[in-house]
């Protein structure tokens, strides 16, 4: 291991052990330690971004190529083809900020599994920590923060490309969209983390996701486009919940709780109810992890 990565974790070690919660005071603050630990390994995550940035930028890059890249390649597609999108690039730029935001989630787990296996996440749980959940918290919001800058980033070019710019309320919805997305997909990550023996299945399980979640969406085609059975796996598919009310939010300033986002041959999905089943999709998938964390942090 590098002497980078040693200081880095001799720092955040030394901020986990002088935690208000090891004072001797009986009346600790538990919630202020809990706060206190988060922020530390949150920390020690964006210190090796900062010293190893390549994985942002392309993180930045790879959705721009595919905006750009697929928009180009279907600019020259009939008006009305994708619905009321006036544009591929309008039609893709929901399915892009999405399928960034998901794949970024869903390799979370990856720099817990990294430090499983060279012997630190053995260190951090002999620590005194208040609580070792602070371990899956700071992966969350490390992944929320990233996942946030892609989107902006995604917004902006799409702007720049004729997809249009959703109002203050339409962009705070993308937000949450993409929070309770990521939200749910990191539990499952780091789910994974702690089940599989090492990093190379939980690779091998990310690559074997990704695209058939992908393509299993409306994220390059609508509904319609696709035959029956695959129009019953698209409506099963998480994705395809945040990808319609972030693309209804793309074309209708006036949106509603009401508005009708997806139809299919499940139903139709309001947007209200797609944000149910997000919000329920994270909830699962943070409650299915309790009992694996608990029996690995024990």
């Amino acid at each position: 291991m590098s002497s980078g990565t040693t200081s880095i974790q001799s720092e955040i070690q030394s901020e986990l052990i002088l935690s208000p919660g090891q004072s001797g005071s009986a009346e600790s603050n538990l919630v202020q330690d809990f706060i206190q630990e988060t922020m530390a390994l949150t920390k020690r995550l964006f210190i090796q971004l900062q010293r190893r940035p390549s994985s942002l930028i392309a993180g930045i890059i790879q959705p721009l190529m595919w905006l750009i890249l697929f928009g180009a390649l279907f600019q020259n597609a009939p008006k009305g083809l994708f619905g009321d999108s006036q544009n591929y690039a309008q039609f893709l730029g929901a399915g892009v900020i999405v399928f960034t935001a998901f794949a970024g989630a869903l390799n979370a787990g990856l720099p817990v599994m990294f430090d499983r296996e060279f012997g630190f996440l053995n260190r951090l749980l002999v620590a005194p920590l208040a609580s070792r959940f602070s371990i899956v918290a700071a992966s969350a919001i490390y992944i929320v923060v990233l996942s946030f800058i892609q989107a902006a980033a995604i917004v902006i070019m799409g702007a720049i490309l004729g997809a249009g710019l959703p109002g203050i309320a339409g962009l705070s919805m993308i937000a949450l969209i993409v929070l309770l997305l990521v939200l749910g997909v990191t539990g499952l990550s780091l789910g994974l983390t702690f089940a599989l023996p090492g990093h190379i299945e939980l690779i091998a399980v990310i690559f074997v996701t990704n695209l058939p979640l992908l393509f299993a969406s409306t994220a390059l085609a609508p509904l319609s486009f696709m035959p029956n059975w695959l129009q019953v796996i698209a409506m099963l598919n998480p994705l395809s919940y945040a990808i319609e009310p972030i693309r209804y939010l793309y074309l209708h300033g006036d949106w509603s709780w009401s508005s009708m986002v997806m139809v299919g041959p499940l139903g139709t999905v309001t947007f209200g109810r797609a944000l149910l089943v997000l919000f329920g999709f994270a909830t699962v998938c943070l409650l299915m992890i309790q009992p694996l964390l608990r029996r690995r942090f024990a």
